[in-house]
């Protein structure tokens, strides 16, 4: 279940990253950022925040653990 999330919230970021609305848009944030840079700081936040929850909630730690020799199984 988590994968299809994951990769399904990735696409959308994709896409979110080439901001093609903003491109023609001359107006300032806060009176001296532009839009563009403004958009691309916090989208740039919000992938952070993203990737710590893969991180959190999907790293393979099974996986992590064979290769570091660590296998409770066998």
């Amino acid at each position: 279940m988590k994968t299809p999330v994951i990769i399904a919230v990735f696409i959308i970021f994709a896409v979110m990253h080439q901001d093609f609305w903003n491109w023609d848009n001359g107006n300032l944030v806060f009176g001296f950022i532009p839009v563009g840079l403004a958009y691309h700081a916090c989208y740039s936040l919000v992938a952070v925040a993203f990737w710590s929850l893969v991180v959190k909630f999907a790293w393979p730690t099974a996986l992590e653990e064979w290769a570091d020799g660590k296998d409770t199984d066998s």
